[in-house]
């Protein structure tokens, strides 16, 4: 059997609750026409808007693609730019059945604005950010916990996907975290620089800025294990660009895996959801912590040699790893 049947196989049985911000990833591009009389500053003659999956919505979306099914929860605003992340969920195939649409809350959205003369390549100029300007009101962050348990109860592993935009509070994680330790499902922690709030995780994902903040020295495997105990978590994956990523978990060998495919990076947009996404697929489906990081680090080196906000397939995954067959992961 091929590889990629394999790991088809494997991932479309299974099923990944993505709890957190989903945030709308917009790139609207143009091309300079003239310099405005105005100010010193090109006009950018409109090309089209795009709107993608970001944050935990682009978590899901990768899942998705990588054929497993994906129950993705958080909130929206009910404006133009929460519909547009709907419709974005839509064709990434993640049912938006679980996703609340809140009056009066903005939906978490970066605006990349790319401009180019025409038939150059776009390269992005600014970056627009519009986030949430309140707290959820009890009611909806009460409905937020019940969607959560719910697809905790349904999950084989469980994502809580943080970029501070209020999803993911302190009352929402120990609910989450009580329904995967009865079901005994892993549940991985995507935080941006709150990590140290989620104590009792299986695992999470930070990159080496984020336990840089953590801890005195972010590559002492040592200070990275008693991160590891301070914190209850069975094992951490730090990403670390080019230098690939490092394994740890306490009482064990740490591990260094090297990063694959080019150096020269594209686009790193995203690429840590897409991190997330192939781990804690590759947890729900048995792999050990270091196969299912092997595994994300293929991921990863696919999904920076695209341009924005992207994911990766089986099937590109499959080609990766059997051109690195020394490293092979078991599958």
């Amino acid at each position: 059997m091929r590889l990629t049947d394999i790991l088809l196989k494997d991932f479309s049985a299974k099923t990944i609750a993505v709890i957190g911000d989903l945030v709308a990833d917009q790139y609207l591009s143009g091309s300079i026409a003239r310099v405005s009389r105005e100010a010193p500053v090109f006009i950018l003659r409109h090309n089209e808007t795009r709107t993608l999956p970001g944050a935990a919505a682009n978590t899901a979306a990768n899942i998705a693609a990588l054929g497993a099914a994906v129950l993705a929860v958080g909130v929206i605003g009910d404006d133009a730019n929460g519909e547009a992340l709907c419709g974005a969920l839509e064709q990434a195939n993640v049912a938006a059945d679980m996703i609340q649409r809140v009056p009066g809350w903005k939906t978490p959205t970066k605006v990349r604005v790319l401009a180019a003369h025409q038939h150059a390549i776009h390269q992005q100029v600014i970056r627009i950010d519009y986030e949430p300007e309140k707290e959820l009101d009890s009611p909806f962050a009460d409905r937020l916990i019940d969607a959560a348990i719910e697809a905790c109860a349904a999950a084989d592993a469980v994502v809580i996907s943080d970029y501070n935009y209020g999803t993911a509070t302190p009352r929402l994680f120990d609910a989450v975290k009580l329904a995967a330790n009865e079901r005994k499902i892993p549940l991985v922690v995507d935080s941006r620089f709150r990590l140290a709030e989620f104590a009792g995780a299986t695992s999470a994902t930070p990159n080496q800025d984020e336990v840089d903040q953590l801890v005195e020295d972010g590559g002492s495997v040592p200070q990275l294990e008693a991160l590891c105990r301070r914190l209850e978590f069975r094992s951490l994956l730090v990403t670390r660009g080019n230098n690939g990523m490092l394994m740890v978990r306490p009482g064990q060998q740490a591990v260094e895996i090297p990063a694959v495919g080019s150096l020269d990076a594209v686009d790193v947009t995203g690429a840590g959801d897409t991190v997330t996404a192939a781990y804690s697929l590759g947890l729900a489906c048995g792999f050990d912590e270091v196969d299912a990081a092997r595994l994300a680090n293929h991921a990863g080196g696919l999904v920076v040699m695209k341009r924005g906000t992207a994911v990766v397939t089986a099937e590109e995954l499959a080609a990766s790893i059997a051109a690195d067959r020394p490293k092979a992961i078991p599958v």
